[in-house]
């Protein structure tokens, strides 16, 4: 390649000396090599070399990958992270609303901030794990953050753009561990004080909650035509969802699991007999379309004004009535070092959960009823030590091997 700063005669040919700078005549080329060649898409590519040495190694070296088929354009891996993420994001498979919505979060609040400047090959495993371990606070949050931008990386992988994945085996840190006391569930007892101080519209409602073991968003969007009071049973179909801030109906439950059919107690039965007198709901079943019409009229659980209900209403009513009940407590999560009360609405559920285990249900059973993919998980996520297994341990140890005084 011609150079206007040497002063060899071709050189001196292509840029004469008086119309750019003078140099010193010489015999040989001080101008870089430029190695020729053309991609697997036909376009011609010209990297510069300070040697012929150099650049003739270079083009053996992508002679050899374009015939084996895993040449990488080097300048498709130097976009930036805001410049992937606008090709990548489209092609991304929507499964639901709150997947959506958490990864756009992970990406706004989290990933485009750090990462938005940077090139795509400039991203290093150490600067990842680097900004994970010290920038990106509390376990599930690195979770989620880590697995948004490993897709992305994966993406860019097999699209050629990049040839490692600098998300591969990131370690996140461990979730933190709760005492015992802080995971039982409120008992028979305590719900009935939460009820007795909860304004009496909501009565049915926590009733339902209790007697059933559904999701929120599983009962506050259960519909009539989903309801047999002849067998006493509730089929779980659809489910209400908070979609930033707006209240849309989801044609699936949490998961697969989540479809089933749940059985009512007398309790229950008479719960939704409440709001039905109540409310009147339509039988019909309306079509889910994309979420936004509720169709309240077909809804039987519904707020004060017949609206759907949603958690931010409800909880101005539940956090007054669990302090008057003299149950609540603030709970600090250890993560996010925000702090929440105990018991919650959602503590309802498993208190369902260990009815059923005390009654002697298997685990399999209530693996169905809960609406849980993995049985496992009602064992470890349910079934907590609570003040009855102490006491119990502490009468077996004291009948068993009695104290007695010895020399």
């Amino acid at each position: 390649m011609r150079s206007k700063t040497c002063g060899c005669p071709p050189c001196l040919a292509e840029f004469p000396p008086g119309q750019y700078k003078d140099r010193a005549p010489r015999r040989d080329c001080t101008g870089n090599w430029q190695a020729r060649y053309r991609d697997p898409n036909g376009k011609q590519c010209g990297p510069l070399f300070p040697s012929q040495k150099e650049a003739a190694a270079h083009l053996d070296k992508v002679r050899t990958q374009v015939r084996e088929g895993t040449y990488q354009d080097p300048k498709r891996g130097a976009v930036t992270l805001d410049e992937w993420y606008a090709i990548w994001w489209p092609t991304v498979k929507k499964k639901s609303v709150t997947t959506v919505n958490r990864k756009l979060s992970a990406w706004t609040v989290h990933v485009q901030p750090k990462w938005g400047r940077r090139k795509l090959n400039s991203i290093t495993w150490v600067q990842v794990q680097d900004w994970i371990t010290n920038e990106v606070k509390g376990h599930a949050t690195q979770k989620k953050v880590l697995e948004l931008l490993r897709h992305m990386m994966v993406a860019a992988l097999r699209d050629r753009r990049i040839s490692v994945n600098p998300c591969l085996d990131i370690e996140v840190s461990p979730a933190p561990a709760k005492h015992p006391d802080d995971l039982i569930p409120p008992t028979a007892a305590q719900c009935e004080l939460i009820r007795k101080a909860l304004a009496e519209y909501y009565h049915p409602l926590v009733v339902f909650a209790e007697e059933t073991g559904m999701r929120w968003g599983e009962y506050t969007g259960l519909r009539a035509c989903n309801v047999d009071l002849g067998s006493a049973t509730v089929k779980v179909k659809e489910v209400l969802i908070d979609d930033r801030g707006k209240i849309r109906r989801k044609m699936a439950p949490k998961s697969r699991a989540g479809f089933r059919t749940v059985p009512l107690t007398p309790a229950a039965v008479d719960a939704v007999r409440t709001m039905m007198d109540q409310w009147s709901p339509s039988a019909t079943e309306s079509d889910i379309g994309d979420g936004a019409d509720l169709h309240a009229e077909e809804l039987i659980f519904r707020g004060p004004l017949g609206g759907a209900m949603t958690r931010p209403n409800f909880r101005r009513h539940w956090v007054p009535a669990i302090k008057a009940a003299g149950l609540a407590r603030l709970v600090k999560n250890p993560e996010t070092g925000r702090t929440e009360y105990w018991p919650r609405v959602h503590d309802l559920r498993h208190t369902f959960a260990t009815r059923l285990k005390d009654a002697g249900v298997p685990e399999k059973d209530v693996q169905v009823i809960m609406g849980h993919e993995r049985g496992g998980r009602v064992t470890w996520l349910y079934q907590h030590a609570g003040p009855e297994l102490v006491e119990e341990v502490r009468a077996a140890l004291v009948r068993g091997r009695p104290l007695r005084a010895v020399s």
